[in-house]
């Protein structure tokens, strides 16, 4: 029997072990896509770990966010969706990634920090209990490109003040959050620089970030939420891009490395964008102290490349039957990606969505459109098509490792089963490397 603790537990352990010669980690996921969830939440229970599912300020906040969900709605459909799927409650974490004034960056900094304090107080009491505190940018008010560890600090202990008021709301017994920090924080969702200019945090740097940050949190009083800060975000030189990936190199890495033998307490290193990194270069981060691995869209860009890869399928199945309606779902992506561009056009050179720099793009802006209705409609109508017509000729061309999994016994040719199967395969390495998977 599977005896891992706790998600909190796991997280404050995970920093101290490192130091003590031991390379595990955990992954943690940022997403919201229903499918996707599911598919993780199946690979969890199979290795009977604890989980981590997160959620961006841009995502959810106390406006809705663009997937529409306030943080207590969030934690609703997380929360049911474990019950639906008989996953434990005690071995799933929610977190709250960026929480902060980001959404809010262009307006005067005191309105957009009380906003930002709003949206922690409202994860907390929502259940979320890691809490990312990022107050790295500029505000409308601030002179200059950049702001001082000094004035980030600052920031950053006003947020930590809001979430321990907020958690004095919670039930008794409930966990005390706990806590991210971190100056050096990747643009959320991918760079849209190159991969020559991905750099590697200094240790100088994330040292002085540390001890102003501990010096504000002892002024404020908060010196017990300072010892529940269980990680800093650094950049240990990865990254993604429009149809690049910058992997992992250890030697470049090497300082920031062996700084983590002088970080406090259960303070860990957490790293952003560590999304498309192959087998090889996950076990290298983990060993190398880089140990919590925030992913997102690689896993739905998994879940694209199967959804489009099932309507290839339909395509030939029913080329020749008029009788059959079929889902055109690649036509009605771009279709709504082209009447709603705001959520690709800022990261992409061409001027259309169907365009392949766009549609297959490492960045997956297509995540933020399945949600819409028209697209879940033709979903629905891909699934119900192909259920229990798939041909496994065409299984072999279009999903080749799922074709192997079916022909092996381990799935049945289902477009669900196949869809989720795709999404673990790419999460799979995430939990091998933290190891996190079944007898690790």
């Amino acid at each position: 029997m599977n005896t891992r603790p706790a998600p909190e537990k796991h997280l404050k352990s995970i920093g101290p072990n490192q130091r003590a010669g031991s390379p595990a980690g955990i992954y943690s996921v940022c997403s919201s896509q229903r499918i996707v969830l599911e598919a993780v939440l199946q690979q969890a229970a199979e290795d009977e770990s604890p989980l981590l599912v997160e959620s961006t300020c841009n995502q959810v906040n106390q406006f809705g966010g663009y997937s529409g969900m306030t943080p207590k709605e969030f934690s609703d459909y997380i929360l049911g969706m474990c019950r639906r799927l008989g996953f434990p409650r005690e071995k799933i974490m929610l977190g709250g990634d960026h929480l902060g004034p980001h959404v809010w960056r262009a307006e005067p900094s005191e309105k957009a920090m009380e906003k930002a304090e709003n949206l922690v107080a409202g994860c907390v009491v929502s259940g979320y209990s890691k809490i990312h505190l990022d107050a790295s940018m500029p505000l409308g008010d601030d002179s200059g490109g950049w702001i001082s560890h000094e004035l980030a600090a600052r920031r950053t202990a006003r947020l930590c003040r809001a979430a321990e008021d907020s958690a004095k709301q919670l039930p008794q017994q409930s966990p005390a959050p706990v806590y991210v920090i971190g100056a050096e924080v990747p643009t959320p969702g991918g760079s849209l620089a190159s991969p020559e200019n991905v750099p590697v945090s200094s240790p100088d740097e994330v040292a002085g970030f540390i001890d102003v940050c501990r010096s504000r949190f002892s002024e404020a009083g908060l010196s017990d939420a300072w010892n529940r800060v269980i990680a800093v975000v650094v950049q240990p030189g990865i990254d993604f891009g429009e149809n690049w990936v910058k992997p992992f190199d250890p030697e470049a890495a090497h300082r920031l490395s062996a700084f983590h033998d002088k970080l406090e307490g259960a303070m860990t290193y957490e790293i952003h964008a560590a999304d498309y990194q192959s087998p090889t270069t996950l076990e290298e981060m983990v060993q190398h102290h880089f140990a919590l691995l925030k992913i997102g869209p690689c896993l739905t860009h998994a879940f694209r490349e199967a959804v489009f890869a099932l309507s290839h399928i339909e395509d030939h199945l029913f080329a020749n039957h008029k009788d059959v309606r079929r889902s055109w779902i690649r036509e009605m992506i771009c279709r709504v990606m082209k009447e709603n561009p705001g959520h690709w056009k800022s990261h992409h050179r061409a001027e259309t969505p169907s365009d392949w720099t766009v549609l297959f793009s490492y960045l997956d802006r297509v995540r933020y459109y399945w949600a819409r209705l028209e697209v879940e409609d033709a979903l629905a109508r891909l699934s119900a098509n192909l259920a229990g017509r798939i041909e496994l000729p065409l299984l072999s061309q279009y999903m080749p490792s799922q074709y192997k999994a079916v022909a092996e016994g381990i799935i049945a040719p289902d477009p669900a089963l196949l869809i989720r199967h795709k999404i673990r395969e790419a999460l799979f390495p995430y939990a091998a490397a933290c190891r996190m998977t079944s007898g690790s």
